[in-house]
């Protein structure tokens, strides 16, 4: 995926139950006892092949993400609760158009979407705002512009934020990812909270109302 960002897929009876854009918790008990949990989005779409895929970012000190980096082996067991979001997210008969805002790792959810728009509503027009630190940070990004290039109803705005121009999303970005779409009935945005607050109040102060907007906000 990236060199910070790890595709594991796990074998288990949640798979196929989850709607696009929900995670699960996930727990792993030490053999002293001792228990540390973490919340995924899943990536995969439901289908029966029995496994959910899942984006584990590495992160410093990260006990659970640790964990996969550095120990976890091919026939491990762990704990999963899920799938949980029934509100964040999203399936062919829920419609669109669909504006999608995710920062960094906050695109997990929402390319969960966007596979499952491909699978079985592609008509539906989708726009995604991606912004990342730098494009050898931005997730699936191989498929998500092989999407933007063969799908006729997707387009992708990229923003990076530390390299090439430097820039954050602004109003003009929102501007061209709604005028690709045209009114949206559908927005979901996800990320840290320094990323969220500012995207919502972009989208909204382009029009578009807060009734139809959902989040998703880690970190701080």
């Amino acid at each position: 995926m990236t060199p910070h960002v790890k595709s594991v897929c796990l074998r288990c009876a949640l798979a196929g139950r989850q709607r696009a854009g929900q995670h699960v918790d996930v727990r792993l008990t030490a053999p002293d006892g001792y228990r540390a949990s973490r919340s995924y989005s899943v990536a995969s779409v439901p289908d029966d092949s029995g496994t959910l895929e899942l984006l584990v970012e590495g992160l410093p000190g990260g006990e659970v993400s640790g964990w996969f980096f550095e120990s976890a082996e091919v026939g491990d067991r762990l704990e999963l609760r899920g799938p949980i979001g029934g509100s964040f997210s999203w399936d062919g008969p829920d419609g669109g158009p669909l504006l999608l805002a995710g920062g960094g790792s906050g695109v997990v959810p929402l390319l969960a979407m966007l596979r499952r728009r491909a699978e079985v509503a592609p008509e539906i027009p989708a726009t995604l705002i991606y912004s990342v630190r730098s494009r050898a940070e931005a997730i699936a990004l191989e498929e998500l512009e092989a999407r933007h290039r063969d799908e006729p109803n997707f387009s992708l705005f990229l923003r990076t934020t530390r390299e090439g121009e430097g820039r954050r999303i602004d109003a003009g970005l929102v501007q061209a990812a709604l005028a690709s779409i045209g009114s949206p009935t559908k927005v979901f945005l996800c990320g840290s909270n320094r990323f969220v607050s500012p995207a919502a109040d972009l989208i909204m102060a382009a029009g578009v109302p807060a009734t139809i907007i959902r989040t998703e906000r880690f970190g701080a």
